[in-house]
């Protein structure tokens, strides 16, 4: 008997548990759930009152499967693969139901100077796979790189952490407004961008991006840098 070891799913997308069982002759091979002890499957036959779990066996091979549709996280755990032998034989596997989490860093809002290029990096964890694709909007429209104004463009590194960087440089203030990543397999996340002109003098400034901060702090920082701040 060999059988899968560990299997990762995404929550709501259907996970399928592998357990290949040779000279099986006139015996059965059933699922049980370790959690409860919970005889999930006989053969092909469904033996529990949660119909998300169906077994199968593919004609004329060795091969039998579980699958539990639309999983959450509460199903992760593990299950046994077991053959109707005297004692019986099974093989174990651990399944864990994942649900992509997506940041974007520095949100939810950021500020920034005109001028200077703004960098929004959006972070995929936790997914079984990179997502196929990633896209953004601004306020809602899918971005065009090819547009007339320019200088927008979309570096995405795709791995266990899969991210995604728009850089717009020459930021203007009608760059303003709300970016939205969408990964194809993860939740979306929305930062809000303000681009300023310099007028916002309780910022902090760091490489052209702006956060706001505590502005006794940034008086007393702008009073070691010898830089005055005028209250208007």
């Amino acid at each position: 008997m060999s059988a899968s070891q560990n299997v990762t799913a995404l929550v709501g997308k259907t996970a399928q548990l592998n357990c290949r069982v040779r000279n099986l002759d006139d015996r059965t091979v059933s699922w049980v759930r370790h959690r409860d002890i919970h005889l999930l499957t006989v053969g092909i036959d469904t033996y529990t009152s949660d119909q998300r779990f169906v077994a199968s066996n593919y004609p004329r091979t060795e091969d039998w499967t579980l699958q539990i549709k639309y999983p959450q996280q509460r199903d992760s755990g593990t299950y046994e693969c077991q053959v109707s032998t005297t004692p019986p034989i099974g093989h174990s596997m651990h399944l864990a139901v994942v649900e992509p989490v997506t940041t974007i860093v520095g949100s939810p809002e950021l500020y920034i100077n005109r001028g200077s290029t703004m960098n929004l990096t959006c972070v995929v964890r936790h997914s079984p796979e990179p997502p196929s694709s990633i896209f953004w909007t601004h306020n809602h429209q899918e971005i065009n790189y090819d547009s007339p104004r320019g200088g927008v463009s979309v570096i995405t590194e795709k791995g266990e952490i899969t991210t995604s960087y728009l850089l717009i440089q020459r930021a203007q203030s009608s760059d303003s407004g709300d970016y939205t990543c969408h990964p194809s397999n993860a939740n979306s996340q929305k930062i809000s961008v303000h681009v300023l002109n310099g007028e916002y003098p309780a910022a902090m400034q760091h490489g052209g991006q702006l956060k706001l901060g505590n502005p006794p702090f940034v008086i007393f920082l702008a009073l070691l840098l010898g830089i005055f701040i005028y209250d208007h």
